[in-house]
């Protein structure tokens, strides 16, 4: 039986030859691609595939929100996050959100063959850069506390430093105009900020944006 495998990335390039490349593994397949995150969390949850190769810079739903929507949302999913950024906040909050495996998007095609069959035998796999720095980073720290936002707070705070006005939040969401104003407030209250810019700043140190996508 193959792999079943599901691409989310907001560049058609990268989707197209990853999926090209993929093609050429005997055990395998390729069922659908996303270019955003809640397309991949709907996907994920309508097709079940075994694999999800997840990009975490994607724009009004990050990478990172959207694996843990879909370990929330479904069981027997793996997700590799396959992205350019080795900064540890970003592998940390992808681990914790129940990522599989981690690559960088360097790496040789090879290991991203590797990586897939090491998390379908239950393992989790990371890069070899990557595996340092977090065992480093556990040495040096410890596991950090639990995240201060809500999951919803999350999402509204990336759109908010992704420059969306509270009524295109709203739409977005699917939530009032009123309950986007609540979680802004609450949002500044618990991180204890005033500006954009400063909720900007901290949303890019957690690896909930990265305003480059």
């Amino acid at each position: 039986m193959k792999i079943k495998v599901i691409i989310i990335d907001d560049h058609k390039m990268v989707r197209e030859g990853l999926r090209s490349l993929l093609v050429g593994e005997k055990d395998m397949e390729v069922i659908a691609e996303a270019g955003d995150g809640w397309e991949g969390v709907r996907l994920a949850e309508k097709l079940a595939p075994d694999v999800v190769i997840m990009d975490i810079a994607m724009p009004e739903l990050n990478g990172i929100e959207a694996t843990r929507q879909i370990m929330e949302k479904t069981t027997g999913i793996r997700v590799m996050v396959l992205s350019m950024h080795s900064d540890k906040r970003f592998v940390e909050r992808t681990l914790k959100a129940g990522a599989s495996g981690y690559l960088l998007k360097d790496c040789a095609f090879e290991e991203l063959v590797r990586a897939i069959r090491t998390v379908m035998a239950g393992q989790i796999y990371l890069s070899p850069g990557i595996a340092s720095l977090v065992v480093r980073e556990y040495i040096e720290n410890g596991l950090d506390s639990p995240p201060v936002l809500s999951a919803r707070e999350r999402e509204v705070l990336q759109l908010i430093t992704e420059g969306k006005s509270t009524r295109e939040i709203g739409l977005l969401l699917h939530i009032s105009i009123k309950t986007v104003e609540t979680h802004r407030q609450q949002i500044m209250k618990k991180l204890r900020l005033r500006t954009v810019a400063e909720l900007t700043k901290y949303a890019i140190r957690e690896g909930l944006t990265t305003l480059d996508s």
